[in-house]
């Protein structure tokens, strides 16, 4: 795939994971070989740490309960170089009453037109204390 190709997938993906089509965005990880990674110590951030495609799904869940208009990413940056897809990004969400708006890194590789591993780079304390009270 192209540079291209790959900058466009992964903009399908974040655009189902805005709408909450999980499905959909599921459907672009590849199935044999998923990391989902994000930054952080598990001891001081609930999220941190790696996930397999299924723990990324359980993941999607709880975003699902605890997002309910769930999480909005805005690219405002990308940079496509073969495999490799960076993009900078900024979120917007209601939690629990309280405003979650973040901004990210994330790393994404692309192999045969499936994400195989995506990086997240994000302020772990906003998160921490939005996300994970």
């Amino acid at each position: 795939m192209s540079n291209e190709d790959n900058q466009q997938l992964v903009a399908r993906f974040w655009a189902a994971f805005s709408a909450s089509e999980f499905d959909t965005a599921v459907a672009m990880l590849d199935d044999r070989e998923f990391t989902w990674w994000i930054l952080g110590s598990p001891k001081t951030f609930c999220l941190a740490g790696s996930r397999d495609k299924e723990g990324f799904k359980a993941l999607l869940a709880g975003v699902s309960a605890n997002a309910p208009g769930g999480i909005k990413m805005t690219p405002s940056a990308w940079t496509a170089q073969g495999e490799r897809v960076a993009m900078e990004a900024e979120s917007y969400a209601r939690v629990s009453g309280k405003v979650y708006n973040n901004l990210y890194h994330f790393l994404h590789i692309v192999r045969d037109g499936k994400i195989r591993m995506v990086k997240e780079y994000l302020d772990t304390q906003h998160a921490a204390e939005i996300l994970c009270g």
